[in-house]
């Protein structure tokens, strides 16, 4: 039987991260990092695949306002989409273009789905992550009584913003995935699959830096640069959008 192990969602893409990822026994990556324009995701995406790693692009699309925001992970996107846009917007264009659609991190902190979220929109989800390393035991906990709340499959992943906690965590399915398309595929037919993550530690210190970097990560003064203009490229103004989403931009 050939295992076939992913990390679901990493920040970070170069050589390093690459070999790390192989030299721990992965077969893929999804790679979505904050505000970055689908062409390129995938383009580096396409830079770091080869015959060892197949390497997925994707966007976790930040939807609603800043003070109010849903992450969302999507899968097998072919047409770009901006974040700040309403939750019920970005679920109808990830319908659209018949994308995977993920819940990386529920009910934790201020940036997730909830579970008046899930419930509304639980036809289009498709898995409900369960794992990752900054979250705490009791939002895994929280996590997977969601998934068993909503029969949800599950997945797990590294959400990986610093190089060394690529494939601290993974998801590991019975058969192999050759493409992206097999991947979408298999997340939206809910193939079975389990979830792992390692431990000891090293594990521990590697969560603990993880969580540390959420406090950056999510400062009012990092976003309100990003977002100063309009100009910059996941901006739902952005002329890249050619106004396709104006009638669901939420940024304010």
């Amino acid at each position: 039987m050939d295992e076939f192990r992913v990390d679901f969602h990493v920040k970070v893409l170069d050589e390093t991260v690459a070999q790390r990822a192989k030299d721990r026994g992965l077969d893929a990556l999804v790679y979505a990092p904050h505000f970055t324009r689908l062409p390129d995701i995938r383009a580096r995406a396409e830079r770091f695949s080869d015959d060892e790693l197949l390497v997925v692009p994707a966007r976790e699309v930040f939807t609603g306002d800043w003070r109010n925001r849903k992450h969302v992970l999507a899968v097998g996107l072919e047409d770009p989409i901006p974040d700040f846009i309403s939750l019920e917007g970005a679920m109808a264009e990830f319908e659209r273009q018949g994308a995977a659609v993920l819940a990386p991190h529920p009910d934790f902190a201020t940036v997730s789905l909830e579970a008046h979220d899930l419930r509304a929109h639980g036809n289009r989800i498709d898995a409900i992550e369960i794992y990752n390393p900054k979250h705490w035991a009791h939002h895994n906990e929280r996590a997977r009584e969601l998934a068993r709340e909503f029969d949800k499959p599950v997945f797990g992943s590294s959400y990986a913003h610093l190089p060394k906690t690529v494939g601290e965590a993974w998801t590991t399915f019975d058969e192999s995935l050759e493409s992206e398309a097999e991947l979408v595929e298999a997340l939206k037919t809910g193939t079975d699959r389990r979830v792992y993550h390692r431990d000891g530690l090293g594990h521990r210190v590697r969560c603990l830096a993880e969580f540390g970097h959420l406090f950056y990560e999510n400062t009012w003064e990092k976003v309100d640069r990003l977002f100063l203009s309009g100009t910059e490229p996941t901006h739902p103004d952005h002329i890249a959008y050619d106004g396709r989403f104006d009638g669901v931009s939420v940024y304010e």
